[in-house]
């Protein structure tokens, strides 16, 4: 505690402090000192813990900057977002009607065949029509 200070710096503070104080008093300025030196470790000891938890903090988001980063960048992510994108288009293929296909004109010089009903080949005698 006091490493800045050597016996001989204690004695001679202590008997400068008896001859200015006094024997009568020195008990209650020693009281004093005391009380100072708890609440300046308590202070200190209180700003080492605000620190301590600060650098926790630090510590903590910088680990789950962390985390998230594997998060995104992890293959098996990639690879379970590409199986979901799948099953959604397959979804939606089975969700969505059958297209419709369209009659296409046909190009010049080309003749359109088109399906018609059967014309009826018999007539009232029962005989058929050529």
């Amino acid at each position: 505690m006091f490493d800045f200070f050597s016996w001989q710096h204690l004695s001679i503070m202590l008997i400068v402090a008896l001859v200015v104080v006094g024997p009568k008093d020195l008990p209650r300025l020693m009281n004093i000192a005391g009380k100072w030196a708890g609440k300046a470790r308590a202070m200190a000891a209180e700003f080492r813990k605000s620190f301590d938890e600060m650098a926790r903090e630090a510590e903590l988001s910088e680990l789950r900057k962390e985390i998230d980063d594997l998060k995104k960048n992890n293959p098996l992510t990639e690879v379970a977002n590409s199986i979901t994108g799948v099953q959604a288009e397959i979804g939606n293929a089975i969700k969505e009607p059958a297209p419709v296909s369209v009659p296409v004109e046909p190009r010049s010089g080309e003749l359109q065949v088109t399906e018609s009903a059967p014309h009826p080949t018999t007539t009232s005698s029962g005989a058929s029509a050529s």
